[in-house]
Order: C-alpha cells, then sequence, then structure tokens
C-alpha cells in the first residue's frame, strides 16, 4: 500500500510539472483607441523555434484613422525602421517593403479586428534588446514594448 502511494505521488507530481516546463511560444498583445499595448515586455524562451504574435485590437475606431499593427525590430533599428515604414504608406502595411532591420510584422488591424504572425526565433541573438511597435503614422513612439530572448 506504502509503495502504490508513493508510486501515485510521483506520478501526480510529474504530472503537474509538464505544463509547467513546456515553453508558451505564443502571446496575444491587445491595442486600443487610446494607442496603447496592454503588455510592454515580451519574452521569448529560447526553447521555442518559432513564435506566435496575436494583436487584437479592442478599439472601435477603423483601421484609416487608428490602426494598429506590430513591426519587430532590434531596439537599435526601431526608430528608424517606424520612420520608413510611415513613408511606405497603408499599402504597404507602414513597413518599408524588403526592409532588413524588420524581422516580422502584421498587417494593419481596425477596431475589434485581430491579426496573427509568426517569426523563427532563430533570428533573435541572445543579449540584444528588440522592440515591438505600431508603425501607423503618429503610433511608433507610445505603442511600443521590448522583447528578448529568454533562457
Amino acid at each position: 500500500m506504502k509503495k502504490t502511494l508513493m508510486t501515485l505521488a510521483v506520478l501526480a507530481a510529474g504530472a503537474l510539472a509538464t505544463p509547467a516546463m513546456a515553453a508558451d511560444c505564443a502571446i496575444t498583445i491587445e491595442g486600443n483607441d487610446q494607442m496603447l499595448f496592454n503588455i510592454k515586455s515580451v519574452e521569448v524562451p529560447k526553447a521555442c523555434t518559432k513564435y506566435t504574435m496575436t494583436l487584437k485590437h479592442t478599439g472601435k475606431m477603423p483601421k484609416s484613422s487608428m490602426g494598429h499593427n506590430i513591426v519587430l525590430t532590434t531596439t537599435a533599428d526601431a526608430n528608424a525602421a517606424a520612420a520608413d515604414g510611415m513613408k511606405a504608406g497603408a499599402a504597404a502595411e507602414y513597413v518599408k517593403p524588403g526592409d532588413t532591420r524588420v524581422i516580422a510584422f502584421s498587417k494593419v488591424i481596425g477596431g475589434g479586428e485581430s491579426t496573427t504572425f509568426d517569426f523563427d526565433v532563430s533570428k533573435l541573438k541572445a543579449g540584444t534588446e528588440y522592440t515591438y511597435l505600431c508603425s501607423f503614422p503618429g503610433h511608433s513612439f507610445i505603442m511600443r514594448g521590448v522583447l528578448k530572448l529568454g533562457s
């Protein structure tokens, strides 16, 4: 009886530990009509090969006046990539076509919409700080967060 209880206890402990060990390779970030992201810092687990980001626009305004996207770049390149994105315009999702500074980006969405994109985690380097931002005109200095590669 004692041996059976010990075996069950070990199995239960293993079952409880499994979810905690699994890497969470996705996140949902919300943007609103006040030009704010609800999450300001993201740590991507090193164990992930692909990371999925979902942007949910919780506001009501249309994308023509309060559109949001997510553009991921190094922090060093963030301001220049955002400026070039604004120049690229709405047809290019406010991302300069072929911009090598941009690791990944989403399409621009309006109130009530959501969009999802993936990126290859091998593009991230340990010790490098990344920024995710909204490149819609006038949003990039307010709507941004920090992303880093975790352990």
